[in-house]
């Protein structure tokens, strides 16, 4: 009997540790994917995803944006933010998924303007660093 339970055992290891592998190849794969698509600074686009926890086309959408504008950003957020207030019965959720896509979108204008930047004093940024 407890050669039967020693071989349940070491089966299900087995399955469940191939599941896991090929599940960790998967997300490395479409991470590759996501990084040739997103580009020469996909880096530090993967970095800035991580560091907010939303990527910047779910902050697009969450924000009803289809361009980095930022009167309209800004309204949007405004609007969404107040409409999900808890007080109004709104959601605390929702409401934090707002504020996290303008934290994301804030995010995506800071590094525009420092790539600009770098262009603009291209020996400035290799000096500093």
């Amino acid at each position: 009997m407890a050669k039967f339970i020693a071989q349940a055992v070491v089966l299900g290891a087995q399955v469940i540790s191939r599941a896991f592998a090929r599940a960790l190849k998967q997300e490395y794969a479409a991470t590759q994917a996501a990084a040739q698509k997103g580009g020469g600074n996909s880096r530090v686009q993967a970095e800035t995803n991580i560091k907010t926890g939303i990527t910047l086309e779910e902050a697009k959408n969450i924000l009803n944006v289809q361009e980095l504008d930022p009167e309209l950003i800004k309204k949007n957020f405004e609007h969404l933010f107040s409409v999900n207030d808890k007080s109004k019965g709104g959601s605390l959720y929702l409401q934090s998924k707002v504020f996290r896509a303008k934290e994301r979108l804030d995010e995506e204008f800071r590094l525009q303007n420092q790539d600009k930047e770098n262009k603009k004093y291209p020996n400035e940024s290799a000096r500093t660093e």
